[in-house]
């Protein structure tokens, strides 16, 4: 599997102090009694990132999950979102959610999500990415917590997937060409 892996973009090192940043800003910004912060995982590709963010947040949390997406098998976004497990709650009013993403490519999915959940009732919400393509957006969208932005490569490994796999890699890795140019 990682003779499929052309370089590493970012490495474990890099993961553990993007989460340590990123924790660090979650909890400044949701400290207080009036605060409801509840981890909302986008599955399956944001498991392994949102697991990780949440040992280094120190405030109070909850978490939960939603499964949604705008890509079917291979690399090319659909441009339809679908949600295939939704979240249900019914405190929604009272809860300040935070989107857990692991990469925002053209912004589809977490543009239709923040704007789905709010419609829910949501009382916030706000969005987080380790990773970030904005030179692929098809939406204007901008995460309200990035870990790092990437340039337009094809990555795999600390969650993220090509059909199912590479998931299990411990660091972000660009998948040679040649493991998806023929779809």
């Amino acid at each position: 599997m990682r003779k499929d892996i052309a370089k590493i973009l970012v490495t474990e090192e890099e993961i553990d102090r993007i989460t340590t940043r990123i924790a660090a800003q979650i909890d400044r910004d949701y400290a207080g009694e009036d605060k409801n912060l509840i981890l909302v995982c986008v599955l399956k590709g944001s498991i392994v990132f949102m697991g990780d963010l949440m040992k280094k947040i120190t405030v109070p949390v909850e978490i939960d999950c939603i499964k949604a997406s705008s890509y079917g098998a291979g690399t090319v976004t659909t441009g339809t979102v679908n949600i295939h497990l939704d979240l249900v709650r019914p405190d929604l009013d009272k809860c300040d959610l935070l989107v857990i993403e692991d990469i925002i490519d053209s912004g589809v999915t977490l543009s239709y999500l923040t704007k789905y959940l709010k419609g829910k009732g949501a009382r916030s919400v706000k969005t987080c990415t380790l990773l970030d393509k904005p030179s692929r957006r098809r939406v204007e969208f901008v995460p309200d917590y990035c870990g790092t932005e990437i340039p337009d490569e094809f990555v795999v490994g600390y969650g993220l997937d090509y059909n199912e796999r590479y998931r299990a890699l411990p660091y972000i890795g660009v998948l040679d060409p040649s493991v998806y140019s023929g779809e």
